[in-house]
Parts: structure tokens; sequence; C-alpha cells
């Protein structure tokens, strides 16, 4: 029977993740048709979807918690496309295939679209999720926002009978300063079922964090990408609960409910003044601290035997609240703050963001056999969301427009087998957006550009509106079969999206040297001494700032399967967007112009035996975009779209007859120096060595793993992307941990 999580779950994968040694026991050939993914929102086979997806299971999971708790670095790791983890609890600048990433947890959407402050990744729970299912490219089967590609962490499921517990304890330390950089970290899951057809699981998960340290022994910041978070000196609490029933072998519903809860308290601001970000020893952190506050609850109804065929629906709301860092003026690098009034000190006392979103949607989907042609299927269905969005100070005052959206979306996806060998598929979406933009007035801002001078921008009333956006999205593709194990798959996808509106709206008035004339006061290269103040009245329209919705059409041919004791992908694509947005650090100006990205995507694994495998995961990607917006494509993407032109992983499993298992692991990355249209700034190559051991002790399993072994000092490529500065990596860490079920 289709389970609840699968039922929502998105498209699934070219290939299966690497799995622990032994991985392909007496090395026999590979059978695509096992892996089932769900990449139309239904139920399919891998050999019939015409996309290159990625599906990582439990096994694979487990053996990454032995190295990181951090799913970013997991998928960095083990999906080719995606980013290098920034090694915090921020996702900035960690992208896929240089676009924006759609993330669910068993079918449910977790982005906060009208406001994307890219901190959702790395909170996620791995100790509570069974699969992970990875779409590259373009798409809208989902919704909007996935115009990179999508991720579903799908929980794991009840099991039956008499309560199972599942435990895994761990404890990482820095090799630096073992004393002040222990993280614990301890995760429990009960669960079973009851004669009368309940079934629950329950999961919760506690993170800690002390100190952090490069590979030369430094301590890291706790906000080295100004204002995103770090990855020290915090604590964190996942939970996760599901209660279901069983009507009958047909007939499920589902109730589940999860809370991410952290709490990070910084000891010193951070100096950008250096050659590289730095915590700045004696400058006590004066804000408040960093929070993350997010809950979700959904209830799933699934029937296999429904009048026209396998009915799914999910409703759903979360609720989200993350507060940002305090950060202070620096000419150099934070060179726009809200202005306190006091030209001496510019830095208002509330410089310091919380985002709230509430959104709440109902999913249908449909998956119909179409009797009158031999096995093809109808998957349709419709969606409908709303969004709450609005960003304030900490003294309460908003620094965008508050935003309301609702989605209403309706779809259709047929599958047409040709023959034993060949299947064809093509949808359409449709989606239209009703946003309220309401009027509000932008608080006043102090900002300095090196060798041009201070301005202050006094408050700035912005006018809204209500608008419609929509779109229909298409997608044509199609697999065939060359043996039993391999095939070739390709076709045209494309994906949806409004744009940041929050990111817009938050820099009205305040982007390119014509706005700061236009809108505030120049002061000139010195500060006076007396009191200052800008008297400008003006006010700027929502319509001016000329947002438009974007298309992104997603080109793509690959190969994929195994023979013998190899498995493999290869996959090209080519993306284009006439509406792309990006951020200019230099500028801190947000803008949509026509953008082109390309690239070729390897994943092999070779097992020479049933206990020993060696694979690795490729990937090369470039783009180019129109930076003076007059049409003509002129410059490459900035850094922080794409920051590592080529990476990849290289890696062994090997397990001992007595159950011992070992994995090294060698991540690399190229670096980057390419004119965005404002600037030029150097990414550094890199590599680190990681390895882990596991041996079978008590029942459960003992393991010890080091990350960044040779202790290498390297400027973290994604981190350093996001403002244009060095932000270093970690160093060598240290995991003792155990885990059981019984």
């Amino acid at each position: 029977m289709l389970s609840l999580a699968a039922a929502f779950a998105p498209p699934a994968s070219a290939q299966t993740a690497a799995s622990p040694a032994p991985v392909n026991s007496g090395g026999e050939t590979i059978d695509l048709d096992a892996v089932t993914v769900t990449a139309t929102r239904a139920e399919r086979p891998l050999s019939d979807v015409p996309q290159t997806v990625r599906v990582i299971e439990r096994a694979e999971i487990e053996q990454q918690l032995q190295l990181t708790n951090n799913p970013a670095a997991v998928l960095a790791k083990l999906v080719p496309g995606y980013s290098v983890s920034t090694q915090t609890i921020s996702g900035a600048s960690e992208s896929f295939r240089g676009r924006d990433l759609l993330v669910m947890i068993d079918g449910v959407p977790m982005n906060t679209p009208l406001r994307n402050v890219s901190r959702l990744l790395a909170l996620i729970d791995l100790n509570s999720v069974e699969r992970i299912e990875v779409v590259a490219g373009a798409s809208s089967t989902y919704g909007a926002g996935a115009t990179g590609g999508m991720v579903n962490f799908i929980t794991k499921r009840p099991t039956e009978g008499a309560p199972k517990v599942s435990v895994n304890t761990a404890l990482r330390t820095f090799t630096a300063n073992p004393g002040s950089s222990l993280a614990p970290e301890v995760s429990g899951t009960v669960s079973g079922s009851v004669k009368n057809g309940v079934d629950y699981l329950f999961s919760a998960t506690g993170t800690f964090a002390s100190n952090t340290y490069d590979g030369a022994g430094r301590l890291l910041p706790s906000d080295g990408m100004l204002g995103q978070g770090g990855g020290d000196n915090y604590g964190r609490g996942n939970f996760l609960g599901k209660v279901g029933y069983n009507f009958d072998p047909t007939k499920r519903i589902e109730a589940q409910a999860s809370w991410i809860y952290m709490q990070q308290d910084p000891e010193w601001m951070t100096s950008y003044a250096g050659a590289f970000a730095a915590p700045a020893i004696g400058v006590p952190y004066t804000g408040q601290s960093v929070l993350e506050d997010s809950r979700s609850v959904s209830l799933r109804y699934t029937d296999s035997a429904f009048a026209l065929g396998a009915l799914s629906m999910l409703a759903y709301y979360n609720d989200i609240k993350k507060r940002f860092n305090y950060s202070t003026f620096d000419i150099n690098n934070n060179f726009l703050v809200y202005y306190s009034g006091n030209l001496g000190s510019p830095t208002s006392p509330y410089n310091q963001t919380i985002l709230n979103s509430e959104r709440g949607g109902f999913n249908l989907t449909v998956d119909t056999p179409l009797s009158f042609i031999e096995g093809a299927r109808l998957t349709w269905g419709t969606d409908i969301v709303h969004d709450d969005t609005w960003q304030t100070l900490t003294n309460g005052q908003d620094v965008f427009t508050p935003l309301s959206q609702m989605t209403y979306a309706g779809f259709a996806q047929l599958q047409v087998p040709i023959g034993e060998r060949f299947v064809v598929r093509g949808g359409v979406r449709y989606e239209y957006l009703d946003v309220t933009v309401s009027d509000f007035t932008r608080p006043a801002a102090f900002l300095g550009f090196p060798g041009l001078g201070y301005a202050v921008l006094p408050s700035l009333a912005v006018t809204g509106g209500s608008y419609d956006y929509s779109a229909a999205t298409f997608n044509l593709g199609a697999t065939y079969k060359l043996t039993d194990t391999t095939e070739l798959y390709g076709g045209f996808s494309q994906g949806f999206a409004l744009p940041d509106i929050g990111a817009f709206t938050r820099r009205a008035g305040a982007q390119g040297t014509a706005q700061i004339l236009a809108y505030g006061c120049y002061i000139g290269r010195t500060l006076p001494s007396v009191p200052y103040t800008c008297n400008k009245v003006n006010s700027i329209s929502y319509d001016d700032l000329g947002i438009e919705a974007q298309i992104v059409n997603n080109y793509e041919l690959g190969i994929r399967g195994g023979i013998g004791k190899f498995k493999g992908s290869l996959a090209g694509f080519y993306s284009t967007s006439d509406d792309g947005v990006n951020f200019v650090a230099s500028t801190n100006s947000i803008g949509q112009s026509k953008e082109i990205i390309y690239g070729v995507e390897f994943t092999g694994e070779y097992a020479f035996s049933p206990s020993l495998a060696l694979g690795t995961n490729l990937a090369l990607r470039e783009g180019r975009w129109d930076s003076d917006s007059d049409g003509e494509i002129d410059a490459w993407l900035p850094n922080n779209r794409i920051s590592t032109p080529f990476r990849g992983t290289v890696y062994g499993n090997y397990r001992f007859d007595q159950g011992t298992t070992v994995r090294a692991e060698v991540e690399f990355w190229s670096g980057r120096g390419k004119y965005d249209g404002t600037e030029v700034f150097q990414i550094e190559p890199g590599a680190v060595l990681n390895a882990a051991v596991a041996h079978p002790l008590g029942g459960g399993t003992v393991y010890l793993s080091v990350d960044n072994i040779l202790d290498s000092a390297y400027p973290n490529p994604s981190a350093s992307a996001t403002r244009g500065f060095d932000v270093y990596g970690w160093g060598r860490t240290v995991t003792l941990g155990f885990s059981k079920t019984f």
C-alpha cells in the first residue's frame, strides 16, 4: 500500500545513493525497478522517471550521522550539484544547480517563500528520517519555489507490534581545544502499534554546540556571514510525533506534529575588518539570542481503492519564527544598518530582525489508471495555500511590507508506455497567486561605502496594494531502457517562483547611488561633529520595484543504471530564466535579469567484492547573467549563486568479517574568481579528508569518526561567497557515539 509519507514525497532518484558496504551482495546486477519513487506525486518505478533524482536510504543516513548531523553537509557529499555546506545553521549561498531548493518534510513545504532567509536545511533532524528523495532541476510538481530542485525528508514510519526503541548518542569536539568545544547529542525514538489499528511514533533529539575552531586552531566567529547565525554556542531540540489509524488495508489517516527549537547565545561580536571574519574578543555580544521556533502540524488521508484511483489528501499548518544576529556598522563590510539617529554611534540598538511566517495548505492528489490505454496513468489534483509573512526589528517595527498570499493551483501529469522499453511523461500545472502587499514605513538607515562616504536614509513610506501573478508551467520527458538495468532519460521541465518580495521591499529606496541620492541625504566622506538631520520626505510604491514572477526552463539528458558490479549516472543540464534573481553583496542590491546555468553531474560506484566498494560524486556547473539589465548576458553569476564550479566526493566503504565497517571520503572543490558585473572576489579551492569506523557492541553500534583529518585551514566557499570576504571552515573534529535499537 502506498504510504502517506511516500504519497507526498518529491521526485525520486536517478539512482539510490551509495549504501554502506556490502553494496552489491556478491556483485549482482542492479534492478532499477526495485527503486520506487514519487517524482510526479504518485508512486512510480525509477525507470519511468525522466529526471535526475537521488534517493538516500536509511543505511546511508546512519552512516553519515557518524560523521555529521547536518543534512546540508550530507547533501553536499552525496548529491552532485548541491553546494558545499556553510557548516552553520544558515544555508546562505548554498544552492542546487545554482538555484533555489524547495525543502519538504513528509510532503509539507517548509520554506518561507515570501522572504527567503536561508535557515532551514541544517536544522532538520536526521535521526528521525528514513529516506531522503532529491529531484534535480526546475520543477513545479509541488508548487512554486523549486527552481533548482526539490528535497523531501521522509520520516520514519511507525513499526508494528510492541514498542520498539532506538537511541543514538554522540559527543563531538575539536582537537584544537577539546575542553571548550564539546558538543553532545542524544536522540531517542519509540514506535509501535496497538490491536485496534492505531500505530504511533515519537522522536526527540537534543543537540548542543560549544566553541568551533578552524584548521589553524583559531576560534571561529558566531556570525561569520553577517546576521545569518553560526555553528557554535547553541542548544537545539527536535520533536516529531505521529499517530495513524488503518481503517482497512486500503485506507489510512495519520496526524503528525513537529517542532524545531534552537537558541544560539554568541559570546563575542564579530569583526570583519581583517583578512577574514573573526570573533571580536573583548567586545561582548549585546543583542538578543539567535532563535528558531518552528512548528508544523499535518493530517493525511490515503485511499488506494478510491473510485478514481489512488487518493491522497494532505492538510498542514506551519508556524515559523526566526530571530537573527545583531550586528553593527562597518564601512568595509556591514555598510548598511538601521539608524540610531546618532552619527557617533549610528547602529540602532534594535538592529536585529525577527521573521514570522504562517502557512496553511491543502493538497489533493489522485492517481488514475486509464483503461483505454494499456499501462497509462493520469496523476491530477489541486493545491490551495495561504501565507502570511512579516519581519520586524526587535522593537516591533516592520523592516519590509507585511505580505499575505493565496495560492490556487491545478495540475495533471500523464504517463504513457510505448512498447516495453519506452515511457513518455508530460504534464501541465497552472498556478495563480493573489498577493496583498501592505503599506509600511521602512525604518531609517545609515550607510557608508569606502571612498564614497556616508549617507542617511530617513524613514520611507512604501505603498502596497493587491497584485496577482499566474503562470502555466509544462514538462515533457521520456525514458528508454537500453537494457534491463540501464536507461536513457531526458526532457524539458519548468519551475515557477515569485521572487523574495521581502528582500526587495526591505531595500526600497536604498539600492544604488541614484536611489540613495533620491531618497536620502549624502553627508560626505567625513561625519559632522554636530547633530545631523535629513529632512527629505519621500514615498515609493511597490509598483516602482518592478517585481516579476520567475519561470525557469530546464533541459536535461542523462543515462543511469548498472552493469555487473558498477552502478552510476551521468547527466547534463541547461537552464534559463528571463527574470533570474541576484543579490550583489558589494552594493547590497537585489534585482532580476536574464541568466543561464549549465552543468554536468556524475555518480559512480564499483563493488570490488561484497565487502569493498569505491565511488564518487562529481559536479561541474557554471552560469552567466545580464548584470546591467540591458538585455545582453555579460557577466558570470555572483559567487553567492555558484561558489565552486567544480566539486565532488570520492569515498570508499569496507566491511570486515566481524562486522566492523570503515568509510573514508575526500571532499574537494575548485576556486572561483569570476567577474560578476561589479567585482571579482576570489574563492579559494580546498579539500578535506574524513573517515569513520563502526563496530557492533552490546547489540548496538559504537562508532568513531574524524572530520578534516589533516586539520586543513581553508575558507569555506559557500560562507565566504555570501558577503564577499573569507569565512574559515571547521578544523579537525572527532566524534564518538553509540546507537542501538531494542
